[in-house]
């Protein structure tokens, strides 16, 4: 399905556009449909994109030679992808972005979005939002990571994402927590016992 509904009316919400500026917006995007597995970022290439998820869920995460990784955020429906630093710095990703499920995109390239950023000046205001949102959510990370326990990390997150726990595997969920699948496995059983872990 490529129905751009769902897209234009978040765009539109965030930076108003005419008729004529949302259709040369439009012909820019590039619609893709990812298998589940498939990456639409590799760490060590340059991000030269940002992608409005129409479906789908995405991990993004980091590969260590000796196999360990570090799951550091989800992008699902409705929701932007993309490594920002990386584009705005024009330097390797430290990050993988890989398909948790069959998914649908919206893809930009720098390129078409350097030209429309000429074209249409409010974009400008839309990427603005998209550069804060992503800033803040790190910075939220960073200081629950400080402050606040496993366990409210956790209620914090179901409450955000419901759904995570249906379309994310259990072992992505513990990473991003910072705690072991076991202790993920304790705090979801005593949560639902009203208990304490």
């Amino acid at each position: 399905m490529t129905d751009k509904q769902d897209l234009k009316q978040q765009v539109e919400s965030l930076c108003p556009l005419s008729d004529k500026e949302w259709q040369t917006f439009a012909t820019r995007l590039e619609y893709r449909e990812i298998k589940k597995g498939d990456y639409v970022l590799y760490q060590e290439r340059v991000c030269d994109f940002v992608a409005f998820v129409q479906s789908g869920a995405f991990v993004y995460f980091r590969s260590l030679e000796n196999g360990t990784e570090y799951t550091t955020d989800f992008g699902f429906n409705g929701e932007w992808i993309g490594d920002m630093y990386s584009r705005l710095n024009g330097i390797p990703s430290f990050l993988n972005i890989k398909a948790l499920e069959d998914a649908a995109i919206y893809i930009l390239y720098q390129k078409d979005l350097d030209e429309l950023l000429i074209a249409i000046p409010a974009l400008e205001k839309l990427l603005r939002i998209l550069v804060e949102r992503a800033f803040l959510k790190i910075v939220r990370q960073s200081l629950h990571f400080q402050i606040v326990d496993a366990k409210e990390r956790y209620l914090k997150l179901m409450e955000e994402s419901p759904e995570i726990m249906q379309r994310v595997p259990l072992y992505h969920i513990a990473n991003y927590l910072g705690i072991a699948p076991k202790s993920l496995s304790r705090i979801r059983k005593n949560t639902a016992k009203g208990g304490l872990p």
